[in-house]
């Protein structure tokens, strides 16, 4: 196996049945791993096929919400072994101070739920059956360093995740296991272009410092199939930004 070799390993994407998530299981899959996805909604199973059809590739499907703990320990962990675990789940909603009470209260608590809570879960489920060499990469964000106005429920999700993600790097370093982050900038998802007003979009396409605007989710793929390699196995504990100089610590 050649050090950005990923061929045959094993590995689960959460929140893969569109944006980041699919084109990080179509860049697994067509570099020769063994792929399943997962993520709460039907569309799942659509995904799954679509990704099986561009790849030429078995990819399996899992529904799952991983806010439900007994359905995350039941459902990831009757896939067995695992090699990468790519943590990618998340949802943006606003949740301003002033909106009204109960609805905004729902959404954070879903938020953490889903965003850190979730992740967690699904960790646990997996990390029984990881050995030595394996690798769990994050997906955080450029607010799990910085923050926007109206969406504290998001950027405490993603500040915790960075976190949760250093204190697991210490715990699974003595059994071989690497944890780390990649923190996107702006990317062309459905639920950024949905979830992130025009004026705060406008604000962060301000603040790259090379080719301003979306960035596609294919893109990043390299970073995340980096961090699953075997020239990745010394490096653990990071938050790397993809964000075209967004945040730049």
């Amino acid at each position: 196996m050649g050090p950005f070799d990923v061929a045959g390993k094993r590995v689960l994407i959460t929140g893969a049945s569109r944006g980041i998530g699919y084109a990080l299981a179509k860049a697994f899959a067509e570099a020769g791993a063994e792929v399943a996805i997962l993520a709460s909604g039907e569309q799942v199973v659509p995904a799954a096929a679509s990704l099986e059809r561009a790849t030429g590739r078995a990819v399996r499907a899992v529904r799952c919400d991983i806010a439900n703990r007994a359905e995350v320990y039941d459902k990831v962990g009757a896939l067995g072994p695992l090699d990468v675990l790519i943590n990618n789940a998340a949802i943006c909603v606003q949740t301003p101070t002033a909106g009204p009470r109960d609805e905004v209260d729902e959404i954070f608590e879903r938020t953490m739920a889903i965003n850190l809570s979730g992740q967690f879960y699904v960790t646990r489920a997996v990390v029984p059956n990881m050995g030595s060499g394996g690798s769990i990469v994050f997906t955080g964000s450029v607010w799990s360093k910085a923050a926007g106005a109206d969406y504290a429920a998001y950027c405490a999700s993603k500040h915790g995740l960075i976190g949760m993600m250093r204190a697991l790097a210490h715990e699974l370093g003595p059994r071989g296991i690497t944890v780390n982050a990649v923190c996107p900038g702006t990317t062309r998802t459905e639920m950024n272009e949905t979830g992130i007003t025009p004026e705060v979009r406008k604000t962060y396409f301000a603040q790259m410092v090379v080719h301003r605007g979306w960035i596609e989710p294919d893109d990043m793929a390299g970073v995340f199939l980096f961090f699953a390699s075997p020239a990745a196995k010394d490096i653990t504990g990071q938050a790397l930004g993809y964000d075209r100089g967004q945040v730049m610590f």
